[in-house]
């Protein structure tokens, strides 16, 4: 993702699940077959941080005499929010020869406490009603974060970190770029200064459907990379994005997953009018834009990563 020259791209996929494999197997797919011995795959690892409030928040904060509750629940030295078996994993990590990211945010909505129709609900309420306790809620969060990121690069570099961010439907963000910018961009600051002292590169966008109209905004603030899934619209076409942004944005997935229940034809169209302009323009790692579902046809899946891997070797 340094647009320098590389041998080839990696061959990135996000893990087949158990009961796609199943399905599979019933369509042919030998029983005790290891997809990795019929393709080729470049292994990437996530740590995961635990960003949950401990013990969990009966209430979230309505007001800032409430801001304390949240904070004491945010402790970033307690060594169990470091993830289990974690000095095994760090000596394993120091000699890796593969990709290592951290999710180091789980994005605005997620860290104000929506889990469901009603706490959304009450957060669309505090932006327009509250704007600054929402402000102060994503900065306790962003501070919190930014500490524990900063314990795990103590331990162990990494090769990108990832933001999670899902924040938008097809028709765009569910909060205006503006409030984006002014209330949820200032909290990922911390974070990004340790990343950045850190020397952390790669600073991943990760988000979901359309996130077109804050991509401006994340560019200014110091993100590098766009990892999108289930994209539905040609507003989010990585072909239309390059074009647009250039070698600002670096971009991960962009091949869309329904193509593979559409047959040899359309995956191979989709393949061979994407892939190669945005491989040879530099920072783009192919993926699909989802991971495979069990109704997916085994011989679909085995036309495209044959196809994937003919066009990316050349």
């Amino acid at each position: 993702m340094r647009y320098e020259a590389v041998d080839r791209v990696p061959f990135f996929e996000e893990g087949i699940r158990k009961e796609v494999l199943r399905t599979w197997r019933r369509q042919g797919l030998a029983r005790r077959s290891d997809l990795s011995t019929m393709f080729s795959y470049d292994r990437y690892d996530h740590i995961e941080l635990d960003l949950d409030p401990r013990p969990g928040l009966k209430k979230w904060p309505s007001s800032f005499s409430q801001l304390d509750a949240l904070r004491q629940r945010l402790n970033p030295e307690d060594t169990s929010r470091l993830p289990p078996r974690w000095r095994r994993k760090v000596r394993k990590w120091r000699n890796r020869d593969h990709v290592l990211m951290l999710r180091v945010h789980r994005g605005f909505f997620l860290s104000m406490g929506v889990s469901g129709w009603k706490r959304f609900k009450e957060v669309v309420r505090l932006l327009i009603k509250d704007p600054e306790l929402v402000r102060e809620v994503m900065m306790v969060q962003g501070r919190f974060a930014a500490r524990l990121t900063e314990r795990i690069l103590e331990d162990v570099d990494i090769d990108a970190a990832v933001f999670v961010e899902p924040i938008c439907e097809n028709r765009g963000p569910l909060i205006s770029p503006k409030m984006y910018e002014e209330l949820i961009l200032p909290s990922y600051q911390p974070l990004l200064e340790v990343l950045s002292r850190n020397k952390v590169e790669t600073i991943i966008f990760l988000s979901f459907a359309n996130p077109r109209l804050l991509i401006p905004s994340i560019l200014k603030w110091g993100f590098n990379c766009l990892w999108a899934y289930e994209v539905k619209m040609e507003a989010m076409d990585y072909q239309v994005l390059r074009r647009e942004f250039g070698r600002d944005l670096r971009l991960i997935g962009g091949l869309d997953l329904d193509t593979l229940y559409r047959g040899k034809q359309a995956i191979r169209r989709e393949i061979e009018e994407k892939v190669p302009p945005l491989l040879a323009n530099g920072g783009y790692i192919p993926m699909l834009d989802g991971r495979v579902r069990e109704d997916i046809p085994f011989d679909n899946y085995i036309y495209y990563r044959r196809t994937l891997e003919k066009v990316i070797r050349g």
